[in-house]
């Protein structure tokens, strides 16, 4: 079987396994990533966002053929504890997060949000998280979080 070359996380990585494997379940089940999460199986919660190129799309509904080539960021590419990205240290600040669950998948939405649109409006910011599902109630959280990264990342 031929292997599936992609650059996750900053780091040439190949895979070897079914082209039709789901992204969610080699990211997890063989990389070890805990960053995506499961949360419906069928794309609409947003647990288990990833970004491909600039964009946050499912990784539970992507095979892994669709990534051949492409550069993969899961939360643990975003930052770390040493160097924590801003959105992270936004997250913190506001805390912006009660149970985690949804927090992974959130934070890439952001991040591809924030590639694209650097100062984001409060509305931007609630159209682009739309499709990430949160049942705790830390919406008006999130958004200014996702704001105040997008200050301090305007900041030189």
């Amino acid at each position: 079987m031929p292997g599936i070359r992609f650059r996750l996380n900053g780091k040439e990585t190949e895979i070897e396994a079914d082209p039709d494997s789901l992204l969610l379940d080699i990211l997890r089940g063989r990389l070890g990533l805990v960053g995506p999460r499961f949360g419906c199986g069928s794309g609409e919660c947003g647990a288990c966002h990833v970004l491909v190129g600039d964009r946050a799309v499912t990784s539970c509904d992507l095979p892994l053929w669709a990534v051949a080539g492409k550069a993969v960021t899961t939360l643990e590419g975003l930052g770390n504890s040493e160097r924590p990205h801003p959105l992270q240290r936004a997250f913190i600040a506001e805390q912006a997060m009660q149970c985690g669950y949804c927090i992974a998948g959130i934070l890439m939405s952001a991040a591809a949000l924030l590639k694209q649109t650097p100062a984001p409006t409060d509305a931007e910011v609630r159209a682009a998280l739309d499709r990430n599902l949160c049942r705790c109630g830390a919406h008006n959280r999130i958004v200014r979080a996702v704001l105040r990264a997008a200050a301090e990342m305007a900041t030189p």
